[in-house]
C-alpha cells in the first residue's frame, strides 16, 4: 500500500491499495481482502482502490485522473492493441459546515475480472491527476509463479 503526502497537485495526497474486491458507497471505501502485494497467476477478480485527499482550497473543482498498468520494463501493459488504463474524474464535495482545515477524501474503485499478466512478473499501477504524477502515486505488485499449495 502506498501512502505518502505527494504534492504535485498542491496538497493532494493519495492512498492506493490492491484488493480482492472494493466498492464506494455513501462516500466511503469498503474493501475485502485489501493490501495485496502478490496475486495468483490465474485470471481473477481484482480491485484497485485509491483515496484522493483534496484540500478545501481545491474542493468543488473537477480533477481528471488516469491510472495505467505498467509492465516490468515500465511500459504500458497491452490488452490486444489497447493499453490497460482507466480514467475518470473526481470532485471533492464537502458537506455544509466542513472545517476549512480538513481535507475532503474522495474514494475511487476500479474493478477487473482478469488482467493480461505474466506469472513471475512485477507490475505497477501508476496514477496521474490533472496530468501530474508522483512516485508515491504508484502501486507495485507481483504475480506468483504458481498457485500456492495448502
Amino acid at each position: 500500500m502506498a501512502h505518502d503526502p505527494a504534492q504535485p497537485e498542491g496538497d493532494l495526497t493519495v492512498t492506493m491499495l490492491l484488493a480482492d474486491a472494493a466498492q464506494v458507497a455513501d462516500g466511503k471505501l469498503s474493501v475485502l481482502g485489501g493490501g495485496i502485494a502478490v496475486i495468483a497467476p490465474q485470471p481473477q477478480p481484482l480491485a484497485l482502490a485509491f483515496v484522493v485527499s483534496v484540500p478545501m482550497s481545491s474542493a468543488g473543482r473537477p480533477l481528471s485522473w488516469v491510472c495505467e498498468l505498467l509492465d516490468p520494463e515500465r511500459m504500458p501493459v497491452m490488452a490486444g492493441d489497447v493499453p490497460v488504463l482507466v480514467n475518470g474524474e473526481v470532485t471533492a464535495a464537502p458537506p455544509q459546515g466542513w472545517p476549512e482545515s480538513q481535507p475532503v477524501n474522495v474514494p475511487v474503485v476500479i474493478s477487473f475480472n482478469g488482467l493480461p499478466l505474466t506469472p513471475g512478473a512485477t507490475y505497477t499501477w501508476r496514477l496521474a491527476i490533472d496530468g501530474s504524477s508522483d512516485e508515491a502515486w504508484q502501486l507495485p505488485f507481483s504475480v506468483a509463479d504458481q498457485m500456492p499449495t495448502a
